[in-house]
């Protein structure tokens, strides 16, 4: 098969992975940077011109899109689907994910377990919002924030309606969750491939610090997840659509709690922490479905 990765750097370490896995498992890998695509959209025979040329003979796709392009990635990723090439992940399923309040919304309309969380554009009582979530300590975040940026503990009231007041100053769109003491500073990555999770880390925050992303200093390790927070993290990649999600998790006295979905999970942490193949794992899954998806066209 012609594989394509949506990506917009090749010698990012999952974008490299997984054009290995490609290359080991006898497919040809075509890095394709969503932002240098151009689109003939007709109602005849729809294209993608990437570097001048037509792109044709692609069999599957990967999305590898950033926060940052969501928009025009998705728009790339959708004409691909008008050609009839299998994507792994959809493009309507990776927007509902970039969207974290319409996320938050699906997971709570299929029951699936979350910090009580609050959202408001201008709320008359600052007070009654944060009471709402349970009170202080809470956690304001950007609706716009990726890797941990934009996302504060406010450990007092005063503190809580300080920030609420300064992101509502610059208008942005913001929410506010409760704090997850009992987390310890601590969240488990799942990484749910269809419908199983085939991996998953523990990822630690650093000393004095409440975010665990591994960009922001936090460490991962192996860990063993429970058949709750297997079944958890099953049902959020579900709600999103995604057949491929970094599902986040943390652990609570009532149970597992989904913080996040990533439709773009990294795969170096997960892979080093686990010692598994990931990505042959998902090339081996766009073998089986790509091929099915095939054979439904040709009946």
């Amino acid at each position: 098969m012609k594989i394509g990765i949506l990506s917009q750097n090749a010698n990012l370490y999952s974008t490299r992975r997984l054009r290995e896995a490609c290359e080991q498992r006898g497919h040809e890998a075509v890095v394709i940077n969503a932002l240098r695509c151009y689109m003939n959209i007709n109602s005849v025979q729809p294209s993608i011109h990437f570097e001048g040329h037509d792109v044709v003979g692609i069999d599957a796709i990967i999305p590898r899109i950033g926060a940052d392009i969501t928009f025009y990635g998705c728009s790339v990723l959708r004409q691909f689907e008008m050609m009839n090439v299998f994507s792994i992940n959809q493009s309507i399923a990776i927007s509902r994910s970039r969207d974290k309040l319409r996320s938050l919304q699906l997971l709570s309309r299929k029951g699936v377990g979350m910090p009580i969380t609050g959202f408001a554009s201008k709320p008359d009582d600052v007070k009654d919002l944060i009471k709402m979530v349970g009170g202080t300590p809470v956690v304001i975040k950007l609706l716009e924030g990726t890797q941990g940026i934009g996302v504060v503990l406010a450990e007092t009231q005063k503190a809580a309606e300080s920030v609420i007041e300064a992101f509502m100053g610059l208008k942005a769109n913001i929410m506010i969750q409760e704090y997850i003491a009992e987390a310890g500073g601590a969240d488990i990555r799942c990484f749910v491939l269809g419908d199983k999770v085939i991996a998953s880390m523990k990822r630690q925050a650093a000393e004095g610090e409440f975010r665990s992303n591994l960009h922001r200093g936090g460490s991962a390790s192996l860990v063993r997840i429970t058949p709750e927070e297997r079944r958890t993290a099953v049902a959020a990649a579900k709600a999103m659509g995604l057949n491929v999600a970094g599902v986040d998790l943390l652990r609570s006295n009532r149970g597992p709690l989904i913080m996040e979905v990533n439709s773009s999970p990294g795969l170096e942490g997960i892979e080093h922490a686990t010692g598994k193949d990931i990505a042959g794992m998902i090339i081996e899954y766009i073998e089986k479905h790509a091929a099915k998806k095939r054979r439904q066209q040709q009946q």
